[in-house]
């Protein structure tokens, strides 16, 4: 009988000892609340770099510089193109484009 109180106190000395929660882990905030709202749910997370990267180069190509348009206008029409490789593509695309005359 002596043997069975010993083991058992024993067992709840050793249950003791390996389930206490120490205040560490209570600090915690997680353990009382395991759920965040939307807003504190991003702070930790950062936004994928290239997704960015991908998102500037489609503003860039929407707001493209004046000359950089001539410049891709000029490349797709050959004989333009042929002019530009000797003289330059500003005097190129004024040869061919520029008596155009927008309304």
């Amino acid at each position: 009988m002596r043997t069975l109180i010993v083991l058992t106190l024993l067992a709840v000395l050793v249950m003791a000892a390996t389930c206490y929660e120490s205040r560490e882990s209570m600090e915690s905030h997680e353990y009382f609340n395991p759920f965040l709202n939307r807003r504190r749910a991003n702070d930790f997370i950062q936004a994928d770099t290239r997704l960015r990267a991908i998102t500037q180069e489609r503003i860039r190509e929407r707001s493209k510089a004046h000359h950089e348009h001539q410049r891709e206008l000029c490349e797709d029409y050959y004989p333009c193109e042929q002019y530009a490789f000797r003289h330059g593509y500003a005097a190129a695309y004024k040869h061919y484009f520029g008596r155009r005359r927008t309304k």
